[in-house]
């Protein structure tokens, strides 16, 4: 190769390095530092993620606080229990003549059971030994009732006139002593203890009244408590269980539970109740026969009643015993009949209720009398009576059913019946 053709070589590599550097150079650009952005852009915010809670599903509950939705929802559940409660009392209302012999069947059921339970290990048909013990609670009401009412027509006429001369002594003792009432004076607080007494004896007594307004209605009621009380004694388990059978399969247990409870707490309040009110009868009944007050007997019956209503009832039938005290002895022996009523409430509030009724139907004071309240206003008489039982098996059954089961644990063997 001669001298021209090496310098033809060497250019034409001088020119395609050339253009290999010129091309490296078109393709890369250096990175330039990005411009600020102008004050006047807008640069949308990323978006939010929606908030929900747990006890909400709808979004717009969110912006309502929790304790506002928790008082609602309580509100009209609470508005829901009320109206069915209330359908409920006025569908009782409707068929009162019914319902209350049913309760009284229930209260005598109650207190009679044992002794159902008693002639049955005697090995006595049960239907015979629920007869006999009918037919026995019967001859011992009626007995008893016979030997009041004659001994208070006896004497009716006696304790009028004492009654007539303590009022005497009681206005000549206005005139003359330290008050100096007038008589037109007198005669004003008489008529306005009339009023008062007579206003709340029609609202005490309205709804009695009218349950045994007509001697048809009285029979029909006596013939209910009798019949209902004779199955129930006989049948009483069959009953409940066919009542437990129409409820859900997972409801039964809780049911028939708390049924349970329920009753064995009403059976111990009646018996607990007729128990200490037998007590009261007796002392104060021994004290009105040592201080020889008029219709000893009577009065011991009247307070036995009066037990049935807690609280109020020992406080009417034990003044009506001071009352009587006083028109018929005068006032140191009205005195001394006050002392022991007041002794006796003492022992029954702080021994015998405590120590006999104990905690299974251990209910507060208040509840008792708002109880007593409630059921004068709903039902007079019978109101009164039922109220005081009727929230001790409420408070039973609802205890019962609010109670947790316990739970299984996963990994347990359940053995159910016949496996």
């Amino acid at each position: 190769m001669n001298r021209l053709q090496r310098v033809r070589e060497n250019l034409q590599k001088a020119y395609d390095t050339g253009r290999q550097s010129v091309r490296v150079a078109r393709t890369y650009r250096p990175p330039r530092d990005p411009e600020p952005p102008e004050e006047d852009d807008f640069i949308p915010p990323p978006p939010e993620p929606a908030v929900t809670h747990g006890s909400t599903s709808s979004l717009d509950d969110v912006d309502v606080p929790h304790s506002l939705r928790i008082a609602a929802a309580w509100s009209w559940r609470l508005i829901v229990v009320g109206l069915v409660g209330y359908a409920g009392l006025q569908f009782i209302g409707m068929v009162d003549v019914v319902v209350v012999p049913l309760a009284i069947a229930l209260l005598l059921t109650a207190l009679l059971r044992p002794a159902v339970g008693w002639l049955l290990k005697l090995h006595l048909p049960q239907s015979l030994a629920t007869f006999l013990v009918l037919i026995g609670g019967l001859g011992a009401v009626a007995g008893t009732l016979t030997l009041v009412v004659n001994q208070f027509i006896d004497g009716v006429p006696q304790l009028t006139d004492r009654a007539s001369a303590g009022v005497r002594q009681i206005q000549d003792w206005a005139k003359t002593g330290p008050l100096h009432l007038s008589d037109q004076k007198i005669n004003d607080a008489i008529n306005t203890a009339q009023d008062w007494i007579n206003s709340n004896t029609a609202s005490l007594t309205s709804t009695g009244l009218a349950t045994a307004a007509t001697v048809f209605e009285l029979l029909t009621g006596l013939l209910l408590v009798l019949f209902a009380t004779f199955f129930f004694l006989r049948d009483g388990r069959k009953i409940w269980r066919f009542m437990v059978r129409l409820f859900p399969v997972n409801a039964r247990w809780s049911l028939a539970d708390a049924g349970d409870a329920s009753w064995a707490t009403l059976g111990a309040y009646v018996r607990a109740t007729v128990l200490v009110a037998f007590i009261d009868a007796v002392g104060i009944g021994l004290a009105l026969l040592i201080l020889d007050v008029q219709f000893p007997f009577p009065l011991a019956a009247l307070v036995f009643l009066g037990a049935f209503v807690p609280i109020i009832g020992a406080s009417i039938s034990g003044a009506v015993a001071v009352l009587v005290a006083l028109v018929g002895q005068g006032w140191v022996v009205a005195l001394i009949v006050l002392g022991a009523v007041i002794l006796v409430q003492q022992l029954e509030g702080h021994v015998l209720q405590p120590l006999i009724m104990g905690r299974a139907v251990a209910i507060h004071p208040l509840a008792v009398i708002i109880g007593i309240a409630c059921g004068v206003v709903l039902a007079g008489i019978i109101g009164a009576l039922v109220a005081v039982p009727l929230i001790a098996v409420m408070n039973t059954g609802v205890r019962r059913l609010a109670r947790r089961r316990p739970e299984v644990p996963p990994d347990a063997v359940v053995v159910t019946p016949g496996t």
